[in-house]
This record gives C-alpha cells, sequence and structure tokens, in this order.
C-alpha cells in the first residue's frame, strides 16, 4: 500500500494548495487517490474532496483511539488496486491536544499509520536557516520519519536550488520540489479558517493550477518511492460489526452552505448501521422531509446565512413545531445556534432563528472555545464520556432554567452545556462517532424507543 502525509511547520505554511495540487496531480496519473486530514477540521475535507471526488476522512488521534484510526485507514483502502492514501495534517506537525503532548497532531498520526511525512516549509526569505528548521523538525522525534521536503511559495528555481543544497548536504533528507509563489493560488479566509469550497468561485482554475506546479516541480516519483507502507487493519469496526441493527430508523441532517460540518465517517457509521440519511436544506427546502424518525443539525456557518436563514419561515417553523413534538434532535455548534430565538452577528444584525430554545446567540470578535474538551453526558441515569472538539466566535445566553446534559473540560477548567428540551440535545462540542461509539448507540437506541412508542 502507498500512503504518505503532508505537514507543515506551522499554520499558514499553503500546506493545502500544496496538497491540492498533489491530489489533483496524482489523480491524472491514474492513481486512485484518497484523501484524509489529520486532526477535527471540517473545511480542508471539503477542498479534498472537491479535487478528488472522495470523501476525505478526518483521523484525529487525540478524539479517536489508534486501533479505530488503522481501521478507517484500512476500511478506505480496501480494495483499492492502485490506491494512494494521501493525509493532510493540520496546524504545525507537532502541535497536539496540550503543549509538550503529541496526541492528536499529525505526527502522533503518521506513527500511529505507520506514514513517512513530507515536510512542507514556507522558503520566502530563508537560505541556510532552512536548512537548520528542518533538522529541528526531522531529530524532534527519532521515531518519526520525515522522509521529505516541500518548499513551498519561491518566486524562482534557483532560489529552490539553493535551499535544497543546503537542506541535503546538512541534514540528509531530500528536497523532492517545490511550488511558485502565486497569487492566484490564494484560499479566502474567515473567522473558523478557510472559506469552504463550495463557496470560492474559480476554485477549478486554482486546483488546475496547483496541479499544473506539482506536475511541474514536484518529483511525485520520488514521493511515492518513499511511500510504501505495510497495511494494517486496525480492530474490529463496531458500527460493521452492528450492521443494519438500526435499518427501521430515518435521520435527516441538514446540509447546505449554511450547515455542513459533519464528519464523513460519523454519516458513514450511521450507514453501515443501516440508518436511512436524507439531506436537507435548511436554507432552501420549505419544511423537513416527511416520515423521518430524527433530526441531526451538524455546524457550519448560520451567521453568515442568517439573512435567508430568517426569511425561510416555513422552515423554521416546521423545524419548531416538529421538535416541540417531540421528535428526536441532535444538534452541534451551528445547529444548537439557530435552535435559538436570534442569532446576532458581529455586525449586530439580529436574524430570528428557529425559537425552540429560549435563548439568543451573540457572535463575538473573539473565540469563546477553541481546541479538545472531554464531554461527560449523564442522561436517563446513564453516563457517558467521549472526546471531543469546539470552535466557535457565539455565546448563547440562555435561562439557567434550561437543563444541561454535559458537563465540558478543558485542562484545569470546566463548563455545562448540553441543553436538553423535549428529545432534542445540543451543544457545542464536535462529536466524531469513532470517539465513543456508545453514544451513538444510545442516541438511536433512544429513537428507535420514541418511535416504537408512537406506534403504539
Amino acid at each position: 500500500m502507498k500512503g504518505f502525509m503532508l505537514a507543515g511547520v506551522s499554520s499558514n505554511v499553503g500546506k493545502t494548495t500544496v496538497t491540492m495540487g498533489i491530489l489533483s496531480a496524482l489523480g491524472q496519473r491514474g492513481f486512485d487517490v484518497v484523501p484524509f486530514k489529520s486532526g477535527p477540521d471540517y473545511i480542508d475535507p471539503m477542498f479534498h474532496e472537491f479535487v478528488t471526488g472522495t470523501p476525505s476522512s478526518n483521523l484525529d488521534s487525540w478524539m479517536i483511539e489508534k486501533g479505530y484510526l488503522r481501521t478507517l485507514l484500512a476500511g478506505r483502502m480496501k480494495e483499492k488496486q492502485n490506491g494512494v492514501a494521501v493525509v493532510e495534517g493540520a496546524m504545525g506537525l507537532f502541535d497536539g491536544h496540550s503543549s509538550g503532548g503529541e496526541e492528536g497532531s499529525a505526527a502522533c498520526l503518521a506513527k500511529t499509520l505507520g506514514f513517512p511525512v513530507i515536510l512542507i516549509i514556507d522558503g520566502r526569505g530563508m537560505s541556510t536557516s532552512a536548512a537548520a528548521l528542518v533538522q529541528g523538525y526531522a531529530r524532534f522525534d527519532p521515531e518519526l520519519n520525515v522522509a521529505g521536503v516541500v518548499i513551498n511559495r519561491l518566486k524562482s528555481a534557483s532560489h529552490y536550488l539553493l535551499l535544497k543544497k543546503a537542506i541535503e548536504s546538512r541534514t540528509g533528507i531530500p528536497c523532492v520540489g517545490w511550488m511558485p509563489e502565486n497569487e492566484n493560488l490564494a484560499l479566502g479566509s474567515r473567522h473558523l479558517g478557510l472559506i469552504p469550497a463550495d463557496e470560492i468561485s474559480g476554485l477549478k482554475k486554482k486546483v488546475a493550477l496547483a496541479s499544473e506546479f506539482a506536475q511541474t516541480y514536484i518529483d511525485l516519483d520520488k514521493i511515492l518511492s518513499l511511500a510504501e507502507v505495510k497495511p494494517d487493519p486496525g480492530i474490529t469496526d463496531p458500527f460493521a460489526f452492528r450492521a443494519d441493527d438500526y435499518k427501521d430508523l430515518t435521520v435527516a441532517y441538514a446540509w447546505d452552505n449554511a450547515f455542513n460540518f459533519y464528519y464523513t465517517d460519523t454519516l458513514g457509521a450511521l450507514k453501515k448501521l443501516g440508518v436511512r440519511l436524507i439531506p436537507f436544506s435548511p436554507l432552501n427546502n420549505t419544511e423537513l422531509p416527511d416520515d423521518i424518525d430524527a433530526l441531526y443539525l451538524g455546524g457550519g456557518f448560520p451567521e453568515v446565512f442568517g439573512k435567508a436563514f430568517e426569511n425561510n419561515t416555513m422552515m423554521r417553523e416546521s423545524i419548531r413545531n416538529s421538535l416541540n413534538a417531540g421528535l428526536p434532535c441532535y444538534a452541534e455548534c451551528g445547529g444548537l445556534m439557530v435552535l435559538t430565538n436570534y442569532l446576532e452577528d458581529k455586525e449586530g444584525n439580529r436574524f430570528e432563528g428557529v425559537g425552540f430554545l429560549d435563548a439568543e446567540t451573540i457572535m463575538t470578535e473573539r473565540l469563546q472555545r477553541f481546541g479538545y474538551v472531554t464531554v461527560d453526558a449523564n442522561i436517563d441515569g446513564d453516563h457517558y464520556q467521549f472526546r471531543a472538539h469546539e470552535f466557535h466566535h457565539s455565546r448563547t445566553i440562555l435561562d439557567d432554567d434550561i437543563p444541561r446534559l454535559f458537563t465540558v473540560t478543558k485542562g484545569k477548567r470546566n463548563w455545562t452545556c448540553g441543553y436538553t428540551k423535549a428529545n432534542t440535545i445540543a451543544g457545542y462540542p464536535h462529536f466524531h462517532a469513532y470517539s465513543c461509539p456508545e453514544w451513538v448507540f444510545f442516541l438511536l437506541d433512544r429513537a428507535q424507543a420514541i418511535k416504537e412508542g408512537k406506534k403504539r
């Protein structure tokens, strides 16, 4: 099997642009390219899928136990005759759950999968210093295989050759190519990172240019020669083990420009269990799909599309009436935000929400929560604990009388979340199914019991 990781020395070195170029270039060579993302990022996988036409999986070495990480990789690569697994790292190579620890880092994931790392550096303004940078990263963890270097944002081949000579003579690590600095490759950003792929005009041209550069300036054959890895089947997939146990359940999930933060493998887990998934658009449809047994409201950018959501009065009423009638619902971050009465954006504009939770959501300039968290959920006399992630610029102001199911912990801090009303659970933490399969089974069992109770 062939696989490798593209990891940066830090954020903002152009990992996504380099990754898009290499994904596209390998695809044009006839390889069956399977993309992955290290960590909890939702937006980079959208770019991966845009380029390859294949969904990208998040492999998070803090939220998901190592055996499951190998299981997910093996499942995606199964029966790929000419497959290449390409993982894009997150932040810097060694940045993870906590300072000084490796869990959650791209480095930890690369070691878990046995993947070589192609290190991406920004070469602007450097000569011999580039060798010191690469040597530091290569020697930091002797168990990690930093197998090659791509130098990004250079203005000339002569600059690349200068850096290549310095790096290879001082470190022994081969430079496998470079990417020119070009303003036409720039990807726009907003408060949660890059603007999602579906919102970027001219993205096809950017991908085509990145692909052209990768084919011209990067030694893909060299990368592939370094990418031979030993397959590992992982451990038993808990969702495949219970295949079709929930084939009588139908779950609608929000999917459009405002709501699209879902983990590929969480939706995949539901499908393995036999759940029928129906996407719908809170922005464009006028009501929820018929004959559904539960609702899943994922995150996204509802504040950016607040006016369009407010204008869709019929959809807001459909959601509110269904939830008040007892339809089971699980809402994460953006999903929680729109269940409140109002959503106020950073400019002070207020938009009507669903009005199911007697609360208001206010966008803030500063991040309110950012990073990995541990969630303890106490419900119906049972206790579940799972690792999750929060990343939001909003505060939800609500009545203290609304019950909370979650105690959320980050380091020495903790707070409550997981607001519940009727059969709805809504909170800020983003959950990955393989972080705690038991929580998935609980939610589906609950929906199944409510459905059967209605039949009686």
